[in-house]
């Protein structure tokens, strides 16, 4: 009930077309239940015996129930198509809260999460609100109000025939309510199991060029084999009790017909209840019993609905960690000073990330973190950009503590280009302007000229509309770098976080990267994480990090004429080197 409520909650949005479509179904209900009176009636004037008047009320009567019958399809209209586009409008917004809700989530968050299940989330699992408010709760409401009316009626005409019809009524709900017990666990199974298989069909297209070159098909398709078949098992097992609960609601229904047809007819010989009588009788009774027996199949669906409106719920749920303070301020005229105050940081409880950072960065200086894989370089920038929060300590812009400032000012001052370049699947001046969308042709040109990537755009076909392809597959590592570049730069932002920015390039495609940063040098705060010592000689400052913690600190210079870290990782690459 109280998921029930929640969810009204939501719908109100859409309560004028809801209103109408109840109205329709009680106007359209009224017409059901009418109409087996007035053939009733007509069977009653034909017993009678024919005569010129019977021929006038016959006839009369066939002109109402035709009536009837063209109302009923105007308002089975109004009823279906107002309560789906309803439904469907109502579907439409939760996508779109639930993507947003997503969307601001922080990255610990995604950390154990599957996109494809996230997107079952989104896709699937928000389309079961449709079933909920088009199909359940309209066929509900048709029903009781049915179901009531119709009982009313047989009591007028026979009261002890029509309760003698309600002795199937208990063994119905009762073996319903069994059913419901035992339908609910296998529908939330069934679509776990799908939002799995979806995750895994996901996997592996991004993955499809690791499958081939690994030759691991047969592994992949035999792994997808599993998932669906566990899917299919679910379902069918759910589809299965289904079988079995249909036939015995069926047989408990037609029982009522049974005592109509024995007891009715006993009572017409009798002359207790006349033939005319027994005919609405019967009109009634599948207007009666219809909706009790859909009971089993509107279960069914209701613990679909609850299924996928739950996993909706449980997203809706839970909590932003990342979030705008309350009073945050808007962050204004960055300078680009980045200040750490003893920062620590860790993912998981007791596991220590980074471990009492300290350090402050001038505006339009270099600052390069250095270090072996795994000690928190990446973490760190991201603390920066409020991605993740510190668990002790404070982190400075300008001198302002960036928890008490907005996400949306804060990372609008902030550009990154990460190690794992990511393009959407557009054209190369999409991808350059998506930093900047209002951003015109001679501007994302002028970027890619400062990034060093003009002169490979223009040899290319279609130039600035090239598509790049899914994650910018059509395009070399050191154009995609390149391009990433472009778009910070395209950004204006006075701070730059490079993470790796030549990582996985040639030696000539290096040089071109370590152009474009040394033209950023001096005009934008850039905080470069870098393997290649050789690409951060001439930052203001590098922070060389071991095991969480900031163990040098200083220029290349002063760093390579000190017995320590930095040494010996120089003297490793420049060993390799040769």
């Amino acid at each position: 009930m109280k998921l029930l409520w929640r969810l009204g909650k939501e719908a109100i949005k859409y309560k004028t077309l809801y209103l109408i479509a109840i109205i329709s179904t009680f106007v359209l209900t009224l017409i059901n239940l009418a109409a087996p009176k007035i053939l009733s009636s007509m069977t009653a004037i034909v017993e009678k015996g024919a005569s010129k008047e019977a021929s006038k009320q016959i006839f009369l009567l066939t002109v109402i129930l035709i009536a009837l019958y063209l109302l009923r399809i105007l308002f089975r209209y109004l009823s279906n198509y107002l309560a789906h586009k309803a439904a469907w409008n109502l579907v439409e917004d939760l996508r779109v809260r639930v993507y947003e809700h997503i969307q601001e989530f922080s990255m610990n968050f995604f950390h154990d999460k599957q996109t494809g299940d996230l997107m079952s989330r989104v896709i699937n699992d928000t389309a079961t609100f449709e079933l909920l408010y088009a199909h359940i709760i309209p066929e509900m409401v048709t029903n009781v109000v049915t179901v009531i009316g119709v009982m009313i009626i047989l009591l007028t005409i026979n009261v002890e025939l029509a309760l003698l019809t309600c002795i199937p009524i208990p063994l119905i709900l009762f073996s319903g309510w069994v059913f419901a017990t035992k339908i609910r666990p296998n529908f939330k199974v069934s679509q776990k199991a799908l939002a799995e298989l979806n995750a895994k069909l996901q996997d592996n297209f991004s993955g499809i060029h690791e499958i081939q070159a690994f030759g691991q098909e047969e592994y992949e398709q035999f792994q997808i084999t599993e998932h669906a078949g566990h899917f299919t098992k679910a379902m069918l097992h759910a589809l299965n009790l289904s079988a079995v609960f249909h036939p015995g609601v069926e047989f408990l229904s037609s029982a009522g017909t049974v005592i109509v047809v024995g007891i009715g007819g006993v009572l017409a010989f009798q002359g207790g209840l006349s033939v005319a009588d027994i005919v609405a009788f019967l009109l009634y009774l599948s207007l009666f019993y219809t909706p009790i027996s859909g009971l089993a199949r509107l279960l069914e669906e209701v613990q679909q609905a609850y299924a996928g409106a739950e996993r909706v719920m449980v997203i809706l749920d839970t909590p932003t960690e990342i979030k705008n303070e309350k009073n945050a301020e808007e962050l204004k005229d960055v300078k680009g000073s980045i200040t750490f105050d003893s920062v620590d940081f860790s993912y998981e409880d007791n596991v220590s990330v980074l471990k009492d950072i300290n350090f402050h960065c001038k505006p339009g200086q270099m600052i390069a973190l250095v270090g072996p894989t795994g000690v928190g370089k990446t973490t760190l920038t991201q603390l920066i950009s409020r991605f993740y929060d510190p668990a002790n300590g404070r982190i400075l812009i300008d001198g302002k503590d960036i928890k008490k400032v907005t996400l949306e000012s804060l990372r609008s001052n902030i550009a990154p280009v990460l190690q794992d370049t990511f393009l959407f699947n557009g054209t190369i001046a999409d991808n350059i302007g998506y930093a900047n969308p209002t951003a015109g042709m001679d501007e994302i040109i002028a970027a890619a000229k400062a990034a060093r990537i003009h002169d490979n755009i223009m040899d290319m076909p279609n130039q600035y509309e090239t598509k790049v392809g899914e994650r910018g597959m059509r395009l070399s590592g050191g154009q995609k770098q390149r391009i990433a570049i472009a778009r910070a730069i395209l950004r204006k932002a006075p701070i730059i976080i490079l993470d790796e920015a030549t990582a996985s390039v040639d030696v000539e495609t290096e040089r071109e990267i370590q152009r474009a940063i040394n033209d950023l040098a001096g005009t934008r705060t850039i905080v470069a994480i870098a393997h290649r010592l050789s690409t951060i000689q001439n930052a203001d400052m590098i922070l060389v990090l071991e095991e969480g913690k900031i163990v040098q600190c200083g220029t290349h210079n002063e760093l390579i004429n000190q017995d320590g870290l930095y040494r010996r990782l120089n003297l490793a690459q420049n060993k390799a080197a040769s």
